[in-house]
């Protein structure tokens, strides 16, 4: 079951709690609501139980609040050093599963056996790497949606959604959602422009 919902306004508000700075929690929600999708996914995908992945998104947010002031942009990139702490915190989340009880119970309810390494990605390999990359382009892709969304009326970016992400032809969308065929066309031009630059900030900002 992925996380949403009361669960994840339940992980926001648990971890916003645990932030050392606490005046400045709009930064961190934001970087929560930016981040979380990516970290959780990458969690789940290196073998962890639903409740792990969760724990992970929250220790790497609070290690990133604790630590960002040693971040050097001149070491390494933001997105590099993410991955790292995530990467600790997936392989302590393994290392805390008792060695009697290697496997573990999926989000979906089927059994993950630890002690098979070939089924799931390698914390320290080049594997969860690649699975990084990937979620990373969905994950900025879904808040550059979000974003947009905000920005937009609802009326169009039901247009916009049902074009991008449905991939409904501009007839479909027209009968459907009784739009003239120009303005559906108009709508998702101008709405692909807005969600290019949107991805181009938070690839600039990370």
């Amino acid at each position: 079951m992925p996380l949403t919902g009361s669960r994840l306004l339940t992980t926001r508000r648990s971890l916003l709690e645990r932030l050392p700075n606490l005046d400045d929690q709009a930064k961190w929600q934001e970087f929560f609501d930016t981040y979380w999708r990516l970290i959780y996914g990458v969690a789940r995908k290196a073998g962890l139980t639903d409740a792990e992945a969760q724990d992970v998104v929250q220790e790497t947010v609070v290690g990133v609040a604790r630590n960002i002031g040693r971040y050097d942009a001149k070491a390494g990139s933001f997105k590099n050093w993410l991955l790292q702490s995530t990467r600790w915190r997936i392989v302590d989340q393994l290392r805390k599963r008792s060695p009697a009880n290697p496997s573990q119970t999926a989000g979906d309810g089927s059994k993950r056996d630890t002690a098979t390494i070939d089924r799931v990605p390698d914390p320290a390999g080049e594997q969860l790497d690649a699975v990084w990359d990937e979620e990373w382009k969905r994950s900025l892709f879904e808040v550059a949606i979000d974003r947009v969304k905000r920005k937009v009326s609802a009326r169009h970016f039901q247009v916009f959604d049902c074009a991008v992400r449905k991939h409904w032809s501009a007839a479909k969308i027209s009968a459907a959602l009784k739009v003239n065929i120009a303005q559906v066309y108009l709508i998702k031009h101008r709405l692909a422009g807005l969600l290019k630059k949107e991805i181009a900030a938070l690839n600039r900002e990370r």
